[in-house]
C-alpha cells in the first residue's frame, strides 16, 4: 500500500497536475466572484474532468472533455428544478443512474460523461442546490471545465509523452446478458433500496447512500467484485472519518488550512486510485469532512451518520448483485483468463512472424494488450485473494494461477524483446517452438492437457529460453485452472 511501483512516476505526475487543475478552477472562480457553493462546484467538476476521461487517444480526451457540459448541464438544471419536490427528483435521480450506468456500453466516453451526470445531480444535492443558483453553477463548471482542459492539455500534458494503454473491451453479450445493461438493472434496484433506506435515516443526507451504490458498481463486473469494493469503501471511510474528526472538526472551517488539506486530499485521490480503493476512500471522506467544514455544517454526528449511510449502500449493492440478474465470481475470472490465455496466444504468433521474417508484424500492441488483460484478471480474482476469504484451497489456486500468468506474461515481455533485436536469430527452432506454444494455450482453452517438450538448447539461445519458460508455465497452469471435476479455478 505504501510502495507500490510507480513507472515513470506517473501516478506523482498525474496527482501533482490534477491539485494544480482543482486549485486553478477554484481560483478562478472566486476571482470571478462566484459564491463559496459555485466554487466548490467548479471545483468538483474540474476533479471529475481531470480523473474520469481515461480515453486511449489525446485527441478523444479532448473530445470527451469538451462533451461533459453536454451530459451535466441538463441534468444540473433538472436536479435544481426538482430540488423540492421529493418523489419527482427521486425518480429522475434513479434514472439518471440507470442511463449513467448503461452509458458504460460506449467505453471510456460512455464511462466519463455517465459518471459526470451522475455526479452533477448528486452535487445538487450535496450542496442543497436551487434554481436560482443555476446560472453562476453553469458558471462555475464552465469555467473549471475550461481550466481543467487547459492543464491537462496545455500546461502539463502527460499523456503526450506517456499515452494511457487502452482498457480492455468489455465481455461480450446482447440483451440483459450483456455486462452494462445487467449492471445498469442491478445499479438501479440497488439505488432504489439506498434511497428508501437512507431516508429513513435522513432526509437531509440520503444521497450518500445512493452515492456510494453508484461509485461501488465502478469497474466491477461480479457478485465477488461487488462485495469486496463495497468493503473497501466501508474501510476506508471509517478511516476517513477518524481522520475527519481529528482534523477537519478542529479546525471549524479554517479557510487557509481547509483548502490546504483539500488538496493533500485531491493529490491522496488521485495517487492512490490505481493502487487502493480504501485508501483514495480515506482521501475522499476527509475531502467532503473539510467542505462540509467549509460550508458550516461539520460535526460529529454528521460523520456518524455518512458512516451509516455508506453501510447500506454498500449493503444495498451487495443485494443488488446477489439478487438481480446475478453474475458469479466463477464466470467472471473464467471469461478474463481466457481472454488473457487467447492474448498470450495472439502474442506468441505475431512474434513467430516477427522471427520468420515478416516487416510487418508487431508484437509490441499485444504485449500492452496482455498488461491490461491481466490488470483486469488481478481486479476480478480480488475476491478470492482477499484476506477475508475463508476458503483457504481457492485462495492457494487463485494465487498461483496469478503467478503463472504473471510468469506468462514476463517470459512474453522477454521474447518480445529479443524478437524486436534486427540480428535476432530466425532458427527453424524457434517457429516450432511458437507453434507448441500455441497449441498449449489451445489446449488449455479447451479443457485439453498441456505437455512440455524438453529442449537442450534453450539455455543458449534467449528466445527459445523464454519460449520454454512459456510452455513450463503454461503447463503449470493446467492444474490450478481444473479440478479433478473439470470444473474452473473459481469453480472449486
Amino acid at each position: 500500500m505504501f510502495v507500490a511501483p510507480d513507472p515513470g512516476r506517473l501516478r506523482l505526475r498525474n496527482a501533482t497536475r490534477a491539485v494544480i487543475g482543482v486549485a486553478a478552477a477554484v481560483a478562478v472562480s472566486e476571482l470571478c466572484g462566484l459564491s463559496l457553493t459555485a466554487s466548490i462546484t467548479g471545483g468538483l467538476a474540474a476533479l471529475l474532468a481531470l480523473f474520469t476521461v481515461t480515453d486511449a487517444t489525446i485527441r478523444d480526451q479532448r473530445i470527451t472533455t469538451a462533451l461533459l457540459p453536454v451530459a451535466g448541464f441538463p441534468v444540473l438544471a433538472l436536479a435544481t428544478a426538482l430540488h423540492g419536490i421529493t418523489p419527482a427528483r427521486d425518480a429522475a435521480f434513479l434514472a439518471v443512474v440507470f442511463c449513467g450506468v448503461y452509458a458504460r456500453r460506449w467505453g471510456p466516453r460512455g464511462h466519463a460523461l455517465g459518471i459526470f451526470a451522475f455526479m452533477n445531480f448528486f452535487m445538487t444535492q450535496f450542496l442543497h442546490a436551487v434554481p436560482a443558483q443555476l446560472p453562476e453553477l453553469y458558471t462555475a463548471v464552465g469555467l473549471a471545465l475550461l481550466v481543467a482542459g487547459a492543464t491537462r492539455f496545455v500546461l502539463w500534458p502527460i499523456e503526450r509523452h506517456s499515452p494511457p494503454a487502452a482498457a480492455p473491451p468489455a465481455l461480450p453479450g446482447t440483451g440483459l446478458a450483456r455486462p452494462t445493461t445487467r449492471q445498469a438493472f442491478q445499479a438501479t434496484a440497488a439505488s432504489t433500496l439506498a434511497l428508501l433506506v437512507g431516508q429513513l435515516l435522513s432526509q437531509e443526507r440520503w444521497y450518500w447512500a445512493v452515492g456510494t451504490v453508484w461509485w461501488i458498481f465502478v469497474n466491477t463486473a461480479s457478485r465477488g467484485e461487488t462485495l469486496v469494493r463495497g468493503f473497501r469503501r466501508v474501510f476506508g471511510t471509517v478511516l476517513g472519518i477518524a481522520v475527519g474528526l481529528l482534523v477537519a472538526v478542529p479546525l471549524h472551517g479554517a479557510p487557509a488550512p481547509t483548502a490546504a488539506l483539500v488538496a493533500v486530499c485531491v493529490f491522496g485521490i488521485f495517487y492512490t486510485a490505481a493502487v487502493s480503493y480504501s485508501w483514495m476512500m480515506l482521501a475522499v471522506t476527509v475531502m467532503v469532512s473539510l467542505l462540509y467544514g467549509l460550508l458550516g455544517v461539520l460535526d460529529p454526528g454528521l460523520l456518524g451518520l455518512r458512516l451509516a449511510e455508506t453501510g447500506v449502500g454498500a449493503l444495498c449493492a451487495a443485494l443488488a448483485v446477489a439478487l438481480v440478474l446475478p453474475v458469479t465470481t466463477h464466470a467472471t475470472n473464467d471469461a478474463w483468463i481466457q481472454r488473457a490465455l487467447r492474448c498470450v496466444h495472439a502474442c506468441t504468433a505475431e512474434t513467430a512472424r516477427r522471427l520468420a521474417g515478416a516487416v510487418d508484424a508487431d508484437p509490441a500492441p499485444r504485449v500492452a494488450e496482455l498488461e491490461q488483460l491481466l490488470a483486469r484478471v488481478r481486479l476480478s480474482v480480488a475476491p478470492l485473494v482477499h484476506p477475508l476469504n475463508p476458503m483457504l484451497g481457492r485462495k492457494r489456486r487463485a494465487r498461483h494461477v496469478l503467478a503463472l500468468l504473471d510468469d506468462c506474461a514476463r517470459e512474453i515481455r522477454g521474447l518480445v524483446a529479443v524478437a524486436a533485436d534486427p540480428e535476432a536469430s530466425h532458427d527453424a527452432r524457434l517457429t516450432a517452438a511458437c507453434y507448441r506454444v500455441q497449441a498449449a494455450v489451445e489446449a488449455l482453452t479447451d479443457g485439453g492437457d498441456v505437455s512440455v517438450q524438453p529442449d537442450d538448447s534453450a539455455a543458449t539461445e534467449p528466445a527459445l529460453a523464454h519460449l520454454h519458460g512459456l510452455e513450463r508455465a503454461l503447463a503449470e497452469l493446467a492444474r490450478p485452472l481444473r479440478t479433478p471435476s473439470g470444473s474452473t479455478l473459481v469453480g472449486a
